[in-house]
């Protein structure tokens, strides 16, 4: 199978949604690097399946514009994406990777085939060159959830990197452990040194966690109504003013320390959680600076959940419980994307939701003390609740329900953790592999319609009338 870093997994980037705004958006960055630049007179996209039904409510088109236009989404400013779309709107002209200007409209040029899907995947998109000499190219990609992209035709195609310890399934992790005596980070950072150096690792995913963290901060600071049509309003700023009860601080570090100070009712804690988890998926909704964990409409629940840790754990232990946490929910995401699916296309939101929650689940509980067998009993505890859910976003925006639904897989995850932790794995009935074999069987018999298409669930009952995004 492929072999996955943790890099892969969590991604810096641009909400609202990895498989429809991520994966697209480097899809076009990659079809520059394929054609021949100079010689472009023109460009199309043509946007298939689930990218179509819901492209616009997930920022598809805007999305491919700014890929082509040589935007990056780990760089891009936040304040710039809409002033650099309307410019492209108003011109009628796009920037090719920031180099060739040439005639683009967006209304012509992007379309939207909402009663097609593509061979291998429900987000499928082409992209068409066409040159000076009346000649032309297409190349077709896949967006197959959390930022990951195919070409047509690389499919099955895989990475010849050789791992130390090679892991598809969650017993040959166990059976590592066992072996070597090393925990499950201790396991996966032995790999990740094939791709990077110790300090790149290091520096990487502290990297990422200061993109949670600014995320929630920000969030935890931000009012209003988010875009989209919807008319949805802000509840992580006005619930954390409530809860800090009025106390100062300067940035984000002073307000994590009045946060963690102690006296906290059980409530409070409850509120905190949900309050973080609000705060990142408000942002990932205002198309601000979030990280694909392991996709962004359920980007919040694992930001949300070492937030906790950090928080109220009497346990934590600095940079290296960040570590440790980081690594332990890669791993763990990594075998859900291998086994399953991580795409809400394909599988409804248990692929995202319930991922992200059985990923936070795990590595809380490896940061608590738990054995690797517990950090898979808790990740399959989460998982195992989260079996069927659907996708059904209203208005195809990632609003309602997606925002909420992070605020219930983050309190999942902190439960499955507890009971795991007070539990013999060796006693378990279901294993890790178990459920994930589950969650690709319920994947494979649900609807279509209920797999981020805006055709079934809450999304066919409220009557929305949407602002273009």
């Amino acid at each position: 199978m492929e072999r996955i870093s943790v890099f892969d997994i969590f991604k810096i980037g641009i909400g609202p949604s990895s498989s429809h705004t991520m994966g697209p958006w480097r899809a076009a960055q990659r079809f520059l690097k394929e054609v021949k630049l100079e010689l472009v007179a023109s460009v199309q996209v043509e946007l298939y399946g689930s990218l179509a039904k819901t492209g616009v409510g997930h920022g598809t088109d805007l999305a491919v514009q700014l890929g082509l236009n040589g935007d990056d989404p780990v760089t891009i400013p936040v304040e710039a994406v809409y002033p650099t779309i309307e410019k492209i709107k108003h011109s009628k002209t796009i920037q090719l990777d920031g180099r060739k200007m040439i005639p683009f409209d967006p209304e012509i040029d992007i379309q939207f085939h909402m009663d097609q899907v593509l061979p291998y995947h429900s987000n499928g998109l082409i992209f068409r060159a066409f040159y000076l000499d009346g000649t032309g190219v297409s190349h077709t990609y896949y967006s197959i959830g959390g930022g990951f992209v195919v070409k047509e035709g690389e499919e099955n195609r895989h990475t010849d990197v050789k791992l130390p310890f090679s892991i598809d399934k969650g017993d040959e992790l166990l059976q590592y452990c066992v072996q070597t005596g090393k925990s499950i980070p201790e396991i996966v950072y032995a790999n990740e040194l094939m791709w990077r150096s110790p300090e790149a690792i290091r520096k990487g995913l502290l990297a990422i966690w200061e993109v949670m963290k600014q995320c929630i901060y920000k969030g935890c600071h931000t009012d209003g109504i988010l875009p989209g049509g919807l008319s949805v309003t802000r509840r992580a700023h006005p619930m954390s003013v409530k809860l800090l009860e009025g106390r100062k601080y300067r940035n984000v570090d002073e307000w994590i320390a009045q946060i963690s100070r102690g006296g906290h009712t059980f409530q409070q804690i409850l509120k905190w959680v949900s309050c973080f988890a609000l705060a990142v998926n408000e942002e990932n909704a205002a198309f601000s600076r979030v990280v694909t964990a392991p996709t962004n409409g359920a980007a919040g629940v694992i930001p949300a959940v070492l937030m906790y840790h950090v928080c109220f754990s009497e346990s934590f232990n600095g940079d290296e419980d960040i570590i440790k946490f980081l690594l332990t929910a890669g791993e763990l995401g990594s075998l859900f994307k291998k086994g399953a699916t991580i795409s809400a296309a394909m599988g409804g939101c248990q692929a995202e939701i319930g991922v992200s929650s059985a990923m936070a689940a795990g590595a809380l509980t490896q940061c608590l003390g738990g054995t690797p067998g517990q950090v898979q009993m808790a990740a399959e505890i989460a998982m195992e609740h989260h079996l069927g859910m659907t996708c059904d976003p209203i208005g195809g925006l990632v609003q309602i329900p997606c925002i909420e639904r992070n605020t219930m897989g983050a309190i999942k995850a902190i439960t499955a953790c507890q009971i795991a932790l007070e539990s013999d794995p060796e006693k378990a009935k279901v294993s890790l592999d178990t459920v994930i074999r589950t969650m690709k069987e319920t994947a494979a018999d649900m609807n279509t319609k209920y797999k981020e298409t805006a055709d079934g669930g809450l999304a066919l009952h409220i009557s929305v009338n949407l602002a273009e995004c």
